[in-house]
């Protein structure tokens, strides 16, 4: 269980192969890299009466300003009928083997030279155009593989193959995010070569995804100029645990009251070492330096995998 949501349900990939084109669920079986596949979703259905009332007393504060501010109790978020406490406990053994998990594809990226990112944003930001545009500008550079990341449908992984690299894709049902369970399944079925780069497209979600590393390199935040520059404060989480910004749809500027130095100034409230690069996906304003930033991680991850 997401203890922000309460999501959960076993994923869907579809390789974009006969067998995989309408999708089907993984089945457990072993991995050359550990997994532990009894991916536990714990649903706090079953009310603890004995703590209910310590939860209403301690999960929420009202304030001046006339709004009630749930997650002020020691868990930081509420799950109706869980006491903080019990809602601790859930989190930590859910991200704690997560964190297993992750550790595992990490390893087993780091090994062959797989630079992996992990693009996270709001539904609507451009993650697909952005991924789609990148791959074409790039596929003659370096070799792309992407992971694929949506509640329904694989409209994004079909968009992904027609800009010329192979892609799986994961949908999670009702999950919000992906996990490093899911992504462990899928880079066995995708298989990316040796000294490659993969994309992670995750669920268009700005706040579960925070939560769960997936074995990436980096978070990527991806954040268009039409979402607001209070963005990162509302969400500080994500901004938080990403690494790169990418303020995209800049060719929409002149048309918007946007104040980009306001935004990025936000951003670097909650995280002083975030890097950002300004870019319009549809018109390429701004991506080679995107593209250069790319290409040279890429290469320190080829040559470390060599040295080791």
């Amino acid at each position: 269980m997401c203890t922000v949501c309460g999501c959960g349900t076993d994923p869907v990939i579809d390789d974009g192969t006969e067998n995989g084109a309408g999708g089907h669920k993984h089945d457990h079986h072993h991995h050359d890299h550990e997994h532990e596949h009894e991916h536990e979703h714990e649903h706090g259905h079953d009310h603890d009466h004995g703590d209910h009332h310590d939860h209403h007393d301690h999960d929420h504060v009202h304030h001046e300003d006339g709004a009630t501010h749930y997650g002020k109790g020691i868990a930081g978020v509420h799950v109706p009928g869980m006491s903080q406490e019990k809602i601790i406990q859930v989190e930590r053994d859910i991200l704690s083997k997560n964190d297993r998990l992750a550790a595992a594809n990490r390893a087993h990226l780091a090994q062959r030279g797989i630079f992996a990112l992990n693009f996270v944003s709001s539904p609507g930001s451009g993650k697909t155009t952005l991924l789609a545009r990148m791959i074409r500008e790039l596929k003659e550079r370096m070799e792309i593989t992407v992971i694929e990341g949506d509640q329904q449908t694989s409209n994004d992984a079909m968009r992904i193959r027609e800009a010329g690299a192979r892609a799986v894709q994961i949908n999670t049902g009702k999950g919000c995010h992906l996990d490093a369970h899911m992504v462990g399944h899928a880079i066995e079925t995708l298989e990316p070569a040796e000294n490659s780069v993969l994309f992670i497209e995750n669920v268009g979600n700005l706040v579960c995804p925070a939560a769960f590393d997936l074995g990436e390199a980096h978070k990527v935040v991806v954040l268009s100029v039409t979402e607001g520059e209070d963005k990162p404060l509302k969400y500080p989480d994500m901004f938080a645990a990403a690494d790169i910004m990418v303020l995209n749809k800049s060719d929409l500027l002149p048309h918007l009251d946007f104040n980009t130095g306001l935004c990025i100034a936000n951003a670097m409230r909650v995280n002083p070492k975030l890097q950002t690069f300004i870019v319009s996906a549809r018109t390429g304003e701004g991506m080679e330096a995107l593209y250069a930033w790319l290409e040279a991680s890429a290469a320190r991850r080829a040559a470390a995998a060599k040295v080791a």
